[in-house]
């Protein structure tokens, strides 16, 4: 119970006590007793009203300052929602990105492992012979051959002297010396042939060109009108590849050259 209401409940006391009194005053006394008493009743009864506006209004200050302070909350709360968001947001796009630099990265290496591949030496077979041959020698040896393709022997005869200065070690050289010579054939100059066959032949004596060599020499041989050492070829033909299909032409040719 507050002071005010107390005080009142003494009052009402002391208004019941002075009733009860009342014949010991005068009608005077007794309107002035109850006119006082009245008097402080109201006091204390706007008092009291005045103190329970001041809680009402302090309370509502209280409750407005409270919803402020929970729509304050409320607010940083959504902010961080939203800045969370834009955060996931970022990182997933951050994660597409390096998912992205990774696979350019990837094409970009498989790329360059392709590129780095090709100009690796690598395996080839001509003529039925394997081996090893970087990208350039291989370039160069087509492009001579495609030259004596094409029926230009003086510019073939360049280029396959031009790869065999470049390139003395290759394994295309026994091919290099055939088609050299072939082209120096085609061109009548014989005596060069015959030195390039037979370099195939001193190369690589188990060239699938070499029974051709071999005939080669002995028809340039025949071409310088030296029949006496065209024999003499053809006879060593057949004994070093009597299987070859150069030593059948041989044994066709023998007995015509007198």
């Amino acid at each position: 119970m507050s002071k005010n209401l107390r005080q009142m409940a003494l009052l009402l006391c002391a208004f019941g006590a002075s009733v009860a009194q009342a014949g010991l005053f005068d009608d005077e006394e007794a309107r002035r007793a109850i006119l006082d008493l009245r008097q402080r009743v109201e006091t204390a009864r706007q008092e009291a009203d005045q103190r329970s506006n001041e809680l009402s209004a302090r309370t509502t200050e209280d409750n407005a300052q409270l919803r402020r302070s929970l729509l304050d909350l409320q607010n940083q709360i959504e902010a961080m929602r939203t800045d969370m968001a834009r955060l996931v947001g970022q990182n997933e796009q951050l994660a597409r990105d390096v998912a992205e630099l990774q696979r350019q990265q990837k094409d970009a290496l498989s790329g360059f492992d392709e590129r780095l591949r090709k100009l690796e030496p690598a395996k080839v077979t001509v003529d039925g012979r394997e081996f090893v041959a970087d990208l350039a020698e291989k370039r160069d040896f087509d492009a001579a051959l495609g030259v004596f393709r094409r029926g230009d022997f003086p510019g073939a005869q360049n280029a396959f002297v031009e790869f065999l200065k470049h390139y003395p070690s290759s394994g295309y050289a026994p091919s290099a010396f055939f088609w050299l010579g072939n082209a120096q054939y085609a061109t009548r100059d014989y005596k060069e042939a015959i030195q390039n066959f037979r370099a195939l032949l001193t190369q690589a004596p188990d060239h699938l060109r070499a029974p051709e060599a071999v005939l080669s020499i002995a028809n340039c041989q025949v071409e310088l009108k030296d029949t006496k050492a065209a024999r003499r070829t053809l006879e060593d033909l057949i004994k070093a590849y009597p299987q070859s299909e150069a030593a059948a032409a041989a044994k066709q040719r023998l007995p015509r050259l007198k």
